[in-house]
This record gives C-alpha cells, structure tokens and sequence, in this order.
C-alpha cells in the first residue's frame, strides 16, 4: 500500500541493474504514471532494457508515459559557459534558460500525472538527480522522494541527512547556519559526481 501523497511531491529512481520486470514493478508499487529521462544520453549499454526506444515499449504497455528531458536537465551540458576546467558547474548550469525550462514542465506535469525522474545510478547521492535537479525542485518548495533499489521510499531530507554522515559533516554548529552546510555537502559530492569533459579539461591545462 503507497501512501496518499500531495500535488508538489516528485519521485526520482535510478534503473541501475534492474530486469525491466523488477523496474516496472517499483513504478507500479507507488502508483507512477509517467517517467522523465533526465540521462543526458537515454541509452544504457551494459543494460540494453533501458535504452529509450525499448524503455518506452515496455512503459506504454503499462500506460506509462514516458519523456525524455535530458536535454533540459542532464548532467552534461552542451553550454560551454557552464564549464570550469572542463567540470560541469551545476550553479551554472541550473541557472541556464534550457534548465529552468525542464524544472517548469516537471512542476506543470506533476499537476497531472505522478511524475518519476529517472536516471542510470543506484543511489541518488551519487547522481545529479538529487545533487542538482531535486535540490532546484525543493528550492522551489515541491517535496522529491527517491525510490531506492530495494524498493524504499526516502524523502530528499533523509538523502541529505545521509550526505551528510557519508561526509563526516556536521548537520549544525555554531559558526555556519544550515543553509552554508548544506551548500558545503552539495558542493562536495557535486565535485565528486560532476560530469567532466576531458577535451575542455585538457583545453585549459594547456591555455594555462
């Protein structure tokens, strides 16, 4: 039984390993009906059942829409101005046009449908859907859950609170507000996970 939740609650999930049989089942168990591919390129090649095309066969057989917005909101830009050494910049990049686009359908659609966004990695820490995209959506005050593999909801507060412990950080003290520690763990694990571009990364060792 999936409890009742609110118009401003988003759900994220990651199809790592997953059989598709096994996936279909977590989006049936909290009642999804749509998913929004924010993987900058939708194909997976040790895990073909993900590629887009085939994705979205088996999503529409369940009456699951599917969307792909990597474009909108993918870890690698193609904007070069969001771009430091060759490392995305996620302050950058969630304050481009073509970003705050994508934001602005997930809010519009989740007044209609039951919206998860999907990506490739098991664990939200370790991927921009909870670094990047679901720290812009609860800034704009939605709620984002993450699906883990085994099937668990956690709320995106709970994701940051085991950051937090991941990283040895204090969740208080007494010379940061809140608000500076977390910018400090977002910082941290987003130059952990950031998507580099070795062509850009070379480019400015040499322009140095």
């Amino acid at each position: 039984m999936v409890n009742t939740v609110s118009e401003d609650t988003i759900y994220t999930i990651g199809h790592s390993n997953h059989e598709i049989e096994d996936f279909l089942v977590l989006l049936k168990r909290y009642q999804i009906n749509a998913v929004a591919d924010v993987r900058s390129v939708p194909y997976s090649r040790w895990h073909p059942q993900f590629n887009r095309e085939d994705l979205k066969k088996a999503l529409k057989a369940q009456g699951i829409d599917y969307v792909f917005l990597g474009r909108e909101l993918g870890a690698r830009s193609d904007d070069p101005e969001c771009y430091e050494n060759g490392r995305v910049q996620y302050r950058l990049l969630a304050k481009t046009p073509l970003f705050r686009s994508g934001i602005e359908r997930i809010q519009d659609g989740c007044n209609r449908r039951r919206i998860v966004l999907m990506c490739a990695e098991k664990d939200p820490l370790d991927c921009h859907r909870a670094i990047l995209v679901a720290r812009e959506l609860e800034g704009t005050g939605f709620h984002v859950t993450h699906i883990l593999a085994n099937g668990h909801a956690e709320p995106h507060k709970v994701t940051m609170k085991r950051l937090f412990e991941k990283l040895g950080l204090p969740e208080s003290d007494m010379l940061h507000t809140v608000e500076e520690l977390s910018d400090q763990a977002y910082a941290t694990q987003e130059h952990r996970i950031a998507y580099v571009d070795e062509e850009r990364a070379t480019a400015g060792l040499e322009a140095q």
